[in-house]
C-alpha cells in the first residue's frame, strides 16, 4: 500500500529541523527529544512532532536558527583518537584532530585504532543520509590479518555470514596474490565494529584497518591527521547520490 503524501501544512518532522539547523543527525536529534531536552513554542516536544518555519525550537533553552553555514570535512584519521564530539575519560577525540571554528559532527564511526576517510559536517540531512542503509554507500577499508586468509574464507566473506544474529549483506574482498594476510574488502553495511567482528568469527584478528573509500571519497593527498573541506563538486556529488536535491519524500517513508 502506498503512502499517502502528507498536507503542506504539516510541516518538517522536529529530527529533521534540528538536523537541518546542524547540531546533530535526526538519530540524535531523537534522542535529544525523549530526553526532555527539546521544547517547541516553550512546550517540551514529543517524537514525531512537526514544525513549521513559524515555530519557535529549542534545545535546552537555546532557540534554534536554520541559518548557518554548512561545513563538509574530510579528516584522514589518525590511530589513538576517538569518533565522538567528546569523551568522558580524556582520551583525544576527531574534534580535537580537526579542531574547526564551526561545530561539526563525524558522519558514522571508525573505532580508536582504525584510520582513513572520515567525513565530519554540521549538515545532519546529509550526515542521516549517508548512513541510512537505503542508499548503500560504498566504503572500502584495507586490511592487514594477524594470519593468512583462504580463499575459501573470503569467498565465505563475501557471500555474507551470521554476525549478532543477523546475516551480514554481500561484499567484495581482493587479496594480495604475495600475502595472504593483506586484502581490501568493500563493502556497503556500516554496523558497529563490523569489518573487525567479521574476521573475528572466522578466528582472525585485524591487526590494521584502514578506510581508503567512503562514498566516494578518498584520503589521496592527506597524511595522517590532516583534514580539508570539500570542494563545492564534491558535496553536490554526494547529496546527489543520496537524493539530496529538490523536494522528496523522505519523511513520509520514515512517519
Amino acid at each position: 500500500m502506498k503512502t499517502k503524501k502528507k498536507p503542506a501544512s504539516a510541516g518538517t518532522r522536529l529530527n529533521r529541523y534540528i538536523a537541518e539547523a546542524g547540531v546533530c543527525s535526526r538519530r540524535a536529534a531523537d534522542a535529544l527529544i525523549a530526553g526532555g531536552h527539546v521544547t517547541v513554542n516553550g512546550k517540551k516536544a514529543a517524537l514525531g512532532a512537526q514544525v513549521t518555519i513559524q515555530d519557535i525550537v529549542s534545545i535546552d533553552g537555546k532557540i534554534l536558527s536554520l541559518r548557518h553555514r554548512s561545513a563538509y570535512i574530510l579528516l584522514n584519521k589518525p590511530k589513538d583518537s576517538i569518533t565522538t564530539a567528546s569523551d568522558d575519560r580524556g582520551r583525544r577525540t576527531v574534534m580535537e584532530v580537526v579542531n574547526y571554528h564551526d561545530r561539526i559532527f563525524p558522519i558514522g564511526r571508525l573505532d580508536r585504532n582504525s584510520t582513513g576517510v572520515l567525513l565530519m559536517t554540521n549538515d545532519g540531512e546529509l550526515a542521516h543520509r549517508l548512513m541510512h542503509p537505503r542508499y548503500g554507500v560504498e566504503k572500502a577499508y584495507h586490511i592487514i590479518l594477524d594470519k593468512p586468509l583462504a580463499r575459501p574464507q573470503a569467498r565465505e566473506l563475501e557471500k555474507g555470514i551470521m554476525l549478532e544474529g543477523k546475516q551480514t549483506s554481500p561484499c567484495k574482498i581482493e587479496m594480495n596474490a604475495a600475502d595472504n594476510t593483506e586484502l581490501v574488502m568493500t563493502m556497503h553495511e556500516g554496523r558497529n565494529r563490523q569489518v573487525r567482528k567479521m574476521f573475528e568469527e572466522l578466528g582472525f584478528r585485524v591487526q590494521k584497518l584502514d578506510r581508503i573509500l567512503y562514498a566516494g571519497l578518498t584520503t589521496k593527498g592527506l597524511k595522517r591527521g590532516e583534514w580539508r573541506s570539500l570542494t563545492r563538486s564534491e558535496t553536490a556529488r554526494l547529496k546527489k547520490m543520496v537524493k539530496l536535491t529538490g523536494i522528496d519524500q523522505l519523511d513520509m517513508e520514515d512517519a
